[in-house]
Formats: C-alpha cells, sequence, structure tokens
C-alpha cells in the first residue's frame, strides 16, 4: 500500500529518533540534528553564515524572523474604491489618552489621478498622482481593528510655503512632552520633475492637535551630484542616545530604474538642525522606511527594490545594517507601534503589529490605495510559532497567474520559437 507523504515524514523521523547517538558521532559528516551552536569543524560558507548571520539556525528560534498576517480595517470608506479617495502611507501608531493613534496621507477629489506621464495635465482639482492634492490626516482606535476618522491634522498651506500643492508620508516623534509629525512637502505636482520634495515638520501639544507648521524645510536635499540631491522621503524618527535618529529613502541613480537606498538624519532637537551621517546610505535596499528599537540596537524592514529587499536587518549602532533574517509578503510602508520608540531605551522589545497599505489596491485604474493591518512576532516578549512558520505557499493557482508573461514577452518568445522553426 502506497503510503502518503506525512507518513513517510513520520517514518523517517521515527527512525532517526530510534539511532544511537554514536552514528553521528562517529562521522565526519555534518551531524542530522542540526546544533544549536556553531560547531567546532571547517564549515562551508552557507553553514558559516547560518551561524553567524543569523540569530538561531533555524527560522523559528530567529527573533527577528516573522510571517505578516493582514486584516482588513473597519471604519474607512473609499467611495467605491472609484480612485476619488485614498489612504496611504501611515505613521508609527502611539498609545495615547487610553487609544491609539495614527497619521496618513488623505486625498478626496473629484476625479481619479491621470498618472505621472501625465502629470503636466494636472491643475488645482486633477490630481498627478496617488498622493498629489493630500493633506494629513488621523484616525483613532480603541482595539487597532476598528478605526474612527478625525479629520484632518495638516492640511495644505498656502502657495508659496512649503507643502502648498501636497503634504504627504508623514511620521510621528514625541519629544518632552510635545508631538512633531515630519512629512513630504510638495511644491509642485508629483511627476513633473519626478518626485522632488524636502521634509517639513508640524508640532503640538496634544496628538489632536492643533498643529502648528514649523515653516522651513528640516532635511533639505543633498547637494548636486549627491545620492539623495532630488528627493528626502518617508522621514522615519525614533529616540536613541538622547537625540532624534530620523531615517529617511532617497532615489538615485535612475539609469533607467530608480535605486532606493535609506539614509539616517540625527539631530538633538525635533526642528533640527539635522547632521546627515557620513556614512549615508545606511540601507542599500528598500521602498518605504520602517524601523524600531531592538535589544541594543535598531531592526529595520526592508521591503521592495534593491539587492536585499525583503530582508529584516539590524544594526547594533543604528547605522551598519547586516541582514537577519529574509522572508515574504512583507507590510508596505509599515507604520507599526513600537511601544519604546521615544522612550531612549537601551534595550529595544520589538514589535507585534501596525498599519500598511496596500498601493494600488486594485489595479492601476482607478488608482486607489488602502490602509490594512499587519500582525508579526518581532517581539522579545512574544512566543507565536504560528508567526515563525516558514515554507509559505500560496495555493491558489490565479495568485500565480496574475504574475503571467507581458504581451511583450510572449511576442518575444513567439519569435524565438518562429525562428527556430525556419
Amino acid at each position: 500500500m502506497m503510503k502518503s507523504k506525512k507518513q513517510t515524514i513520520a517514518l523517517v523521523v521515527l527512525i532517526a529518533l530510534s539511532l544511537p547517538a554514536a552514528v553521528a558521532q562517529d562521522t565526519e559528516a555534518f551531524p542530522f540534528w542540526l546544533p544549536k551552536e556553531k560547531p567546532d569543524r571547517e564549515l562551508s560558507a552557507a553553514m558559516n553564515r547560518n551561524y553567524e548571520a543569523y540569530d538561531a539556525p533555524r527560522p523559528e528560534d530567529n527573533e527577528l524572523y516573522t510571517q505578516f498576517r493582514y486584516t482588513e480595517l473597519k471604519g474607512f470608506d473609499y467611495n467605491n474604491y472609484d480612485g476619488t479617495i485614498t489612504r496611504r502611507d501611515p505613521s508609527k501608531v502611539i498609545y495615547e489618552n487610553g487609544k491609539y493613534y495614527v497619521w496618513y496621507t488623505y486625498r478626496n477629489t473629484k476625479v481619479k489621478p491621470v498618472g505621472l506621464r501625465r502629470a503636466a495635465e494636472a491643475n488645482d482639482t486633477i490630481p498627478s498622482s496617488d498622493w498629489d492634492l493630500s493633506e494629513i490626516w488621523y484616525a483613532t482606535s480603541e482595539d487597532g481593528f476598528t478605526w474612527e476618522e478625525q479629520g484632518v491634522a495638516v492640511p495644505r498651506p498656502p502657495k508659496p510655503e512649503v507643502g502648498w500643492r501636497s503634504v504627504t508620508t508623514t511620521d510621528i516623534l514625541k519629544w518632552k512632552g510635545k508631538y512633531y509629525l515630519y512629512y513630504q512637502g510638495f511644491m509642485e505636482a508629483s511627476g513633473l520633475r519626478g518626485d522632488d520634495c524636502p521634509v517639513a515638520v508640524s508640532y503640538a501639544d496634544s496628538p489632536d492637535g492643533p498643529w502648528t507648521a514649523h515653516g522651513e524645510i528640516v532635511i533639505p536635499n543633498g547637494a548636486p551630484g549627491e545620492w539623495d540631491q532630488y528627493s528626502i522621503h518617508d522621514p522615519y524618527p525614533i529616540v536613541r542616545d538622547g537625540k532624534i535618529y530620523l531615517y529617511y529613502k532617497s532615489d538615485a541613480d535612475g539609469d533607467p530604474r530608480l535605486v532606493r537606498m535609506q539614509g539616517l538624519a540625527i539631530a538633538e532637537d525635533p526642528l533640527g538642525p539635522f547632521t546627515k551621517h557620513p556614512l549615508n546610505p545606511v540601507i542599500n535596499s528598500g521602498h518605504e522606511t520602517t524601523l524600531f528599537p531592538f535589544r541594543e540596537g535598531v531592526a529595520a524592514l526592508v521591503i521592495k527594490d534593491g539587492n536585499e529587499h525583503f530582508t529584516i536587518q539590524y544594526a547594533p549602532d543604528g547605522v551598519n545594517f547586516e541582514i537577519a533574517a529574509i522572508t515574504e509578503l512583507m507590510p508596505i510602508a509599515a507604520g507599526p507601534y513600537v511601544p519604546d520608540a521615544f522612550t531612549n531605551t537601551d534595550y529595544g522589545k520589538g514589535i507585534t503589529w501596525g498599519l500598511s497599505h496596500l498601493a494600488p489596491a486594485f489595479g492601476w485604474d482607478p488608482l486607489v490605495s488602502i490602509l490594512m493591518r499587519f500582525d508579526c512576532d518581532l517581539s522579545l516578549e512574544v512566543d507565536d510559532p504560528e508567526m515563525k512558520a516558514h515554507g509559505y505557499y500560496h495555493a491558489d493557482p490565479n495568485f500565480y497567474y496574475q504574475h503571467g508573461l507581458s504581451k511583450k514577452q510572449r511576442e518575444r518568445i513567439k519569435k524565438g520559437q518562429e525562428a527556430k522553426g525556419k
């Protein structure tokens, strides 16, 4: 009788369990039972990496390895997803006044965006992109699943002030009893010259505002020829060593596709001056910027773009990052709940949930982004075996078919087949 796959695996395990320990000890081959500590023997580069680059030789024992689970949020309306209302790029989640707060990019226009390639057609009422003609809004929640939208936090200021065209991609800092929202301030429709904009900041005595615009650029673009000469995106502050570590993304190279990398600017006051780190860029990959205190250092979620995309990285000094884990289905533009983001902790505990976005949510036409909740186990205080599972598998074939060949690729294959037939 044929045995099932599960029965075969069980039989192999039983046989292995019945073997005397001496069998593994008497051979020079690598042992069947994976040692928890690095063996005192010559190892291949791969096995050396397994012990030296990661917390543990097995993913499920690695504190910086996780899978991610997603939940639809309640409380947000998207006008039947017609492209006129979008929410994206959530900030870190904070807990104040007995509830959770989050800030995000909010666009509510009469028409959907025309697209970056048609940016010249945009005007005061027609957006070029999903984040054009946007404001910073906020919402609160008692449980992190159902949210109540509170309205605008940072509106677009009058022209020609920083952000008059659009204020987007914000993040929150709490510093000495005050609150600061950092965000990108556009002075023209996104797409006219790319996605160029500096970082501005507003401050308040309460997370509910009112917010006062600082009115000045706090992190300027780099000088001509420098990697961040055109854009400073996704400002993301945490408190470390008694200072404000503000991480950010920039687009470089562009030949023809942009290379996204992450930089760091440090200040002793929320309004600056911020000094860019001499080793910038400090992360060579990633699209959005998401970091959190972890143990004595800083951990980073590195999603799309670059050689090291879909990795979780760690830097004991907050600067020199190394890959700590490789995973999949990572949250896009993650804004995690980081309880010790602003406590100046010398031993970060990690994260378990937050908000992210899906952009575009239902294809490029109409262009609309939505907020969603993600959960994970990147916490030293949680042990969730389900989050530590690996060998992730998509059982629906439609998931694979939607990543099918383009028309151009099919034509290339067809031409190759025709050439062989001649």
